[in-house]
């Protein structure tokens, strides 16, 4: 007897439909014949571990004079909201380090007893993260105060 023949009664009879549930959609069904992914996540904790960052760099005692006096320099023309090229370190959140970035905006202030700057775009750099900074002249060129 060929094994098709086992089920000839019931071949041809209609798919059963539940009366009390509602079928299921297909992106549901779909859903469980998904793979499993173990291990969520592991490729962003490598990718994390992979990331580099900088060491923040240590000025020396004639490189903090320097910014000292352009900080005060700053800080006596604030009220034109002056544009200033300022390179700065930005701690990492996540890791040891982190990154040096040069930005170029106005100065909206300058809080001496905080000991930051405060730019236009709300961006506040404390004077301890400044590396070095330059004021911009009329004719759009930057230079050392």
């Amino acid at each position: 007897m060929p094994e098709t023949s086992r089920y000839e009664d019931i071949i041809n009879l209609p798919h059963h439909q539940s009366s009390t549930r509602q079928p299921m959609s297909r992106l549901n069904r779909a859903a469980q014949f998904a793979p499993f992914a173990a291990l969520t996540g592991y490729d962003a904790a490598i990718a994390e571990a992979a990331r580099q960052t900088d060491e923040r760099i240590e000025l020396s005692e004639a490189e903090k004079l320097s910014l000292g006096a352009k900080l005060s320099g700053l800080a006596e023309i604030c009220d034109r909201h002056p544009r200033v090229r300022i390179t700065f370190f930005q701690p990492d959140s996540k890791k040891d380090g982190g990154s040096y970035l040069t930005l170029t905006e106005q100065v909206r202030k300058v809080r001496i007893p905080e000991k930051e700057i405060v730019l236009m775009n709300g961006r506040i750099i404390p004077f301890g993260d400044i590396v070095n900074m330059e004021t911009q002249q009329k004719d759009s060129q930057f230079s050392e105060q």
